[in-house]
């Protein structure tokens, strides 16, 4: 069932990837709050993770979530017709510092622009193929690692111990397995995320025409 502030034309879908702290998210929001209100929607790879409320929370900090099977890919690109469609979605919402998704959904309403966000979202064929075009946030590992060290202190209840042990059994392994190779199926590669104004001043200038 469409609502009647539903699009009147198919949203513009842009997928945004990179390595974890590469600046996916200063990007996404720059774009969205260039927008008129209403006008565009932020959907979180991140909120898409396989629920773990059958495992004790000690099996769910083992679990590696740099992985594609981690996530429930295949729900996201089922959101993403309906979105093109008209119809609102219920998004999951993952909590970090339970590693488990929570009951209560978000209902999200189709917008002209949608921007999708993740680490993941090129490496999944399925996902990539319903993006208008495809960008990847290319960062110095150094300042990507920096950038997650703080942001999972201050946001994600973790301890260094923690993110440390994570980052060399799974954050760095997967990020040459799967992150890195999909750079090759981006349409636009900005190197140093948010920072890069001329690229993002770019890209802003193009989206405003498609609203």
């Amino acid at each position: 069932m469409t609502t009647t502030n539903a699009p009147t034309k198919p949203p513009f879908i842009l997928g945004i990837a990179g390595g974890s702290g590469s600046g996916k998210s200063t990007i996404a929001r720059a774009i969205l709050n260039a927008l008129p209100p209403g006008q565009g929607t932020l959907l979180e790879q991140d909120h898409y993770y396989r629920s773990q409320s059958h495992l004790p929370f000690e099996e769910r900090e083992r679990k590696n979530y740099d992985h594609p099977e981690a996530l429930e890919l295949n729900l996201l690109a089922h959101h993403l017709d309906e979105l093109k469609q008209g119809i609102p979605i219920e998004r999951p919402t993952y909590d970090f510092s339970q590693h488990d998704r929570v009951r209560e959904s978000t209902t999200m309403h189709p917008t002209p622009i949608i921007v999708v966000e993740g680490i993941l979202v090129l490496a999944d064929e399925a996902v990539r193929s319903r993006f208008d075009v495809r960008l990847f946030v290319d960062t110095d590992s150094d300042i990507r690692l920096m950038r997650r060290i703080r942001r999972d202190l201050e946001h994600r209840g973790r301890t260094f111990g923690q993110i440390r042990k994570q980052y060399y059994e799974t954050i760095r392994p997967g990020h040459l397995a799967f992150i890195e190779p999909s750079k090759r199926f981006a349409d636009i590669i900005v190197p140093e995320g948010g920072e890069n104004r001329v690229a993002l001043d770019f890209l802003l200038s193009h989206i405003r025409t498609m609203v």
